[in-house]
């Protein structure tokens, strides 16, 4: 049943995320700690077994590392 929550959290924020009106209007980086930031808290979710405190640090977490993953893409181009 964990499992299930997990993936559906993860579907509901990555079309939430892909369904914003502003999201080509954001940089790399920003769009980079959005989706990071998701994966981190769905990720810290079930690691914790659902913990609010693992699921807020794997959102930080994540959107950190999103950031930096998304300014490499903007540094390449």
């Amino acid at each position: 049943m964990n499992a299930i929550r997990v993936i559906l959290v993860s579907a509901v924020l990555s079309m939430g995320i892909t369904g914003c009106a502003t999201w080509n209007k954001l940089s790399e980086s920003e769009k980079g700690t959005a989706i990071g930031a998701g994966a981190g808290a769905a990720g810290g979710y079930a690691i914790s077994g659902g913990s609010a405190l693992g699921t807020a640090a794997g959102a930080a977490i994540g959107g950190v590392v999103g950031h930096e993953v998304g300014r490499r893409q903007e540094d390449k181009r």
